[in-house]
């Protein structure tokens, strides 16, 4: 069994403007450096055998910036956000009102919910062949969460692109 615990990059310049990121490379803003601070403060009496972020910097600036070298800190393109292509950097709510006509067409230019799912089954899958019986943390996006509910916990993307985003400390995954 590999623990799981999901967290949210922390807020960026582009979230507080409500523009869409995708893959396009945005800071984290003053809040942001805070959230991530924040993060490490939370697990400061935990262990993680490696922490997985997107490639993209508000994904492990929050990583190091929270943990600095306490724990691996490994970039993995797997984990980034859903290409949102012509979408992207465009107001937050045209680009949820796309979200459920995505999931197997993909955005303009850009990728479907199908495919970035798709890279989580196989981050998930090298998870399974190199950290078993570990305890990893992944620092990401909307797509990477939807790819963990979705394939560990059956959650259908139909369902889960539709869902508001309501953030927590941290969400738990159990990968057997």
């Amino acid at each position: 069994m590999i623990t799981i615990i999901f967290e949210a990059h922390g807020t960026t310049f582009d979230n507080e403007a409500h523009l869409s990121s995708g893959h396009n490379d945005v800071e984290l803003s003053p809040l942001g450096v805070q959230q991530s601070k924040e993060m490490g403060e939370r697990y400061k009496d935990d262990h993680f055998d490696v922490i997985f972020c997107s490639d993209l910097q508000r994904a492990y600036k929050s990583a190091e910036i929270g943990f600095g070298n306490k724990w691996p800190i490994i970039k993995d393109v797997r984990l980034r956000e859903c290409n949102y292509g012509d979408f992207t950097q465009k107001p937050s709510e045209i680009v949820d009102e796309q979200k459920p006509l995505r999931i197997e067409e993909p955005f303009p230019n850009g990728e479907s919910y199908i495919q970035t799912t798709a890279r989580m089954q196989i981050f998930l899958d090298f998870l399974k062949e190199n950290y078993k019986d570990k305890r990893v943390m992944i620092i990401g996006h909307r797509a990477t969460q939807y790819g963990l509910d979705n394939l560990i916990n059956g959650v259908p993307l139909q369902k889960l692109v539709t869902t508001k985003f309501k953030w927590q400390p941290g969400w738990l995954y159990e990968l057997g």
